[in-house]
């Protein structure tokens, strides 16, 4: 049996998270699809689908909507949903839950994963969560995808699994979900330092919202930007940066504690 997973990363974290899960897995083989640089999916030629992102604002980001906005509509096919986030999940998993249902997919699983913090402002006000996930978020990782991989077994048996009811807990039901806008506005304005920058062109390559033009120093589109710092976080030379935050709080990649955590013992 064939499985995808659609996942959207911009620190590494989430994508880090997913090759844990295909690594665990055993009763299904899992491609593994970048839904902004790959497009769309031929879901038809899979089993299993899954839908994979980080937090954005304790919601799911605009990139994420637009894509599943884009999927063919759905009978049923079976699918889990998964995110991480580094403050509060708040109802990411439910929104996604509810976004992918209305595309005719049935939920059968899904999980909330703490892991350190990639929002730049939490990083340099020394919230950076870098012990996350702890030993009980670890196991209950773990659990999660012993009891997908039990599902999984009992769809390659052809037998109907039924629909999950996805729950978030008091606290992050309480928590709102904010506008997409909402995270755009609190990053601000973005300059670069001329001086550092090597016109690279990563900047430009790696936004997902086509809001960055290098030519060749990048300039930027606010009315396309939605706020998810991957420009700042990945510019090698540090040279972009906000009115609020300038050489601080960067994250480009998965820290090593997490790498360690997340690593499949072979």
């Amino acid at each position: 049996m064939k499985g995808i997973i659609c996942y959207c990363s911009g620190s590494g974290n989430t994508k880090l998270a997913c090759w844990y899960i295909m690594g665990k897995i055993r009763n299904i083989e899992f491609d593994l699809f970048n839904i902004v640089k790959d497009g769309i999916p031929a879901l038809e030629k899979y089993d299993i689908v899954g839908f994979a992102t980080f937090t954005n604002f304790l919601s799911v980001p605009y990139i994420f909507q637009t894509f599943i906005d884009k999927l063919p509509q759905q009978n049923n096919k079976p699918a889990f949903v998964f995110n991480t986030y580094g403050f509060i999940s708040g109802k990411t998993l439910k929104i996604l839950d509810k976004t992918v249902t209305a595309k005719g997919f049935k939920v059968i699983a899904g999980h909330s994963l703490h892991t350190p913090e990639s929002y730049p402002p939490m990083i340099a006000r020394g919230r950076g969560n870098e012990q996350a996930p702890n030993e009980k978020e670890i196991n209950n990782f773990n659990k999660f995808i012993s009891e997908l991989d039990h599902l999984t077994y009992y769809l390659k048996n052809c037998n109907e699994l039924r629909r999950k009811k996805i729950r978030v807990g008091l606290l992050n039901s309480l928590m709102p979900a904010y506008s997409f806008t909402k995270a755009r506005g609190d990053m601000g304005e973005k300059y670069v330092d001329e001086s550092l920058c090597t016109e690279c062109g990563l900047c430009e390559k790696l936004c997902p919202y086509k809001a960055i033009k290098c030519s060749p120093k990048p300039t930027f589109n606010m009315d396309k930007c939605y706020g998810c710092w991957t420009c700042y976080n990945h510019c090698p030379a540090k040279a972009i940066y906000t009115a609020k935050y300038r050489n601080a709080g960067h994250y480009p990649q998965p820290i090593n504690q997490l790498k360690e955590k997340l690593k499949i013992q072979k």
